[in-house]
C-alpha cells in the first residue's frame, strides 16, 4: 500500500472496504488503509468534503501538504483553483486513530455524506473517498454500465 515516488514515501489507496459506524461517528480504519497512513508523518487522516459528490475525499496529511507546496509554487492566479485550495483547506480536519484504529467523524461530515450506520471507505490512488454504502454502489455500477458503453462504441457520454 506504499510506493517510493520522487519525494519519499507516498500513500496509496486501494480496494473498497463497508465498515459499521458507531452513534459516536466512530469506524474503523480498513487496516489497509490505516498501516499506509500510520507510515506517514501523521498518524490519521485528513477529511473534507466533496465537491463533486456528497460524500468526504480523505487522504493522508503528507498529501495535503505535497498539495500545499503545489499551491504555494503557483503564481498568485485568482480564479478556480485558488478557491478551490481555500476551500479544501479551510475545511480540512484532521482526525487521529484512537487505540482501537478508529477515527471520530465530526456530525455535520456524516450528514454531508449521508452517513448514518455503514460507510464505504473507497481507494483513489494517493487519496480515497467515504460514501454511504448504497450510493456509492449505485454511483459505481451506473460508471461501470457508462465506461463498458463508451469501450463498445454505443454512448457518447
Amino acid at each position: 500500500m506504499i510506493s517510493h515516488g520522487q519525494g519519499g514515501i507516498m500513500a496509496l489507496f486501494l480496494s473498497t472496504t463497508i465498515n459499521k459506524i458507531d452513534k459516536k461517528g466512530r469506524v474503523s480504519v480498513p487496516a489497509p488503509f490505516r498501516s499506509t497512513l500510520q507510515a506517514q508523518e501523521f498518524s490519521g487522516v485528513v477529511l473534507f468534503r466533496s465537491l463533486n459528490h456528497s460524500i468526504l475525499e480523505g487522504c493522508s496529511y503528507d498529501r495535503m501538504l505535497q498539495l500545499s507546496q503545489h499551491y504555494d509554487s503557483l503564481s498568485f492566479e485568482r480564479g478556480e483553483q485558488n478557491d478551490y485550495q481555500s476551500l479544501i483547506f479551510a475545511e480540512a480536519q484532521l482526525l487521529s486513530f484512537d487505540a482501537e484504529g478508529r477515527i471520530s467523524i465530526p456530525q455535520n461530515l456524516l450528514d454531508h455524506a449521508g452517513i448514518v450506520d455503514q460507510i464505504a471507505f473507497v481507494g483513489r490512488g494517493t487519496t480515497f473517498e467515504l460514501w454511504n454504502p448504497d450510493k456509492f454502489q449505485a454511483h459505481h455500477e451506473t460508471l461501470r454500465q457508462k465506461l463498458q458503453q463508451h469501450r463498445q462504441g454505443v454512448g457518447n457520454d
